[in-house]
């Protein structure tokens, strides 16, 4: 039999820190500091498997994981996931339903059905999040009562379900709706939403302009960018690494963390194209630093974190109010 070393996780920052209020005590005045905490998806690593995120977000420094559900059955129940979480010392942040077109027959044909499953995985592995899209035209039935079982799911499992921002579909030179109730959640009736920097980019969407709109709906971030809106030779969803597309996504960060938001940021970047692992880490590293910089920026001076070990947990609030200020200037990066 062999036995395999025990995995040594890095030392790494901890989560950027952003005190959002004070609490009177009876011995003064505490500031409560709110953990903006930076993951990595697992699709950060595709077509590598689900192990290779888990070891690639510790070793680089993420604060935890977000688990695309698919067709891996690692995916798809909490036990093996939990166990890769303990294996690297990381966390799992957020469930992302299995909602692409390569997922159909995840968990069967019923959409509902695959929202319900993911939101309860999250509850049992202490994620707070599941990330779902608007459902694709031809899901009429589905369509009919998503904003509800959205509505629903969340309030039965305690997890938030953030519907994400999508993009219209082009064909043949034309424009046509591929999501209903729509791709662009602000006129949805839903609580939360997370924001995705390259489907804004494709929608010809500002992503400092919808976050404003959002307002405290904003959840969620999928940290990446892309270089324009789709057209007959944009045909794909590009997933830069933030900072190489044409969307504010420094802006956006720096106006969060000056706020005291508590989402979450998760990198959802495209390495397909790195030749090795050592270029695929590069990639993801540059995203992470992205993110650290940023978020610095935007806290007050005397809040950001200097402080090094493993993350902490720290309480989180959740003021009800704007996650962003005003003005500010765009596109800087």
């Amino acid at each position: 039999m062999v036995c395999l070393p025990q995995y040594q996780r890095p030392q790494r920052p901890a989560p950027a820190r952003v005190t959002s209020q004070d609490t009177a005590r009876s011995a003064g005045v505490v500031r409560v500091a709110v953990v903006m905490r930076i993951g990595m998806g697992t699709t950060c690593v595709y077509p590598l498997g689900v192990e290779t995120a888990f070891r690639t977000a510790a070793e680089l420094g993420y604060d935890g994981v977000e688990v695309m559900v698919t067709r891996d059955d690692r995916t798809q129940s909490a036990e093996p996931l939990r166990r890769l979480a303990e294996r690297y010392g990381t966390r799992i942040l957020s469930v992302h339903a299995p909602v692409l077109l390569l997922t159909h027959f995840v968990w069967g044909r019923d959409p509902g059905l695959k929202l319900e499953r993911s939101a309860e995985l999250a509850a049992e592995l202490g994620a707070d999040t599941v990330v779902v899209h608007p459902p694709f035209r031809w899901q009429s039935g589905y369509a009919e009562d998503f904003l509800d079982l959205v509505r629903s799911t969340a309030a039965r499992t305690g997890v938030t379900v953030a519907v994400e921002n999508m993009f219209p579909w082009k064909v043949a030179g034309r424009s046509m709706a591929g999501y209903v109730p729509h791709w662009n959640p602000v006129g949805m009736d839903c609580d939360a939403v997370t924001l995705d920097f390259s489907h804004a980019a494709l929608s010809g969407v500002d992503g400092l302009d919808l976050a404003n709109r959002l307002g405290v709906r904003l959840r969620h971030i999928h940290l990446c960018d892309g270089s324009g809106p789709l057209d007959d030779s944009r045909v794909f969803d590009e997933h830069l690494i933030p900072g190489r597309g044409s969307q504010p996504v420094a802006e956006v960060l720096r106006s969060l963390a000056a706020s005291g938001w508590d989402g979450s940021i998760v990198a959802e970047v495209n390495t397909r194209k790195a030749r090795d692992a050592g270029e695929r880490a590069a990639m993801l590293r540059e995203t992470l630093e992205f993110a650290r910089v940023n978020i610095a920026g935007g806290a007050p001076e005397d809040e950001r974190a200097t402080s090094l070990g493993p993350a902490a947990a720290p309480g989180r609030s959740r003021t009800a109010r704007s996650p962003l200020r005003s003005g500010g200037r765009r596109r800087s990066r």
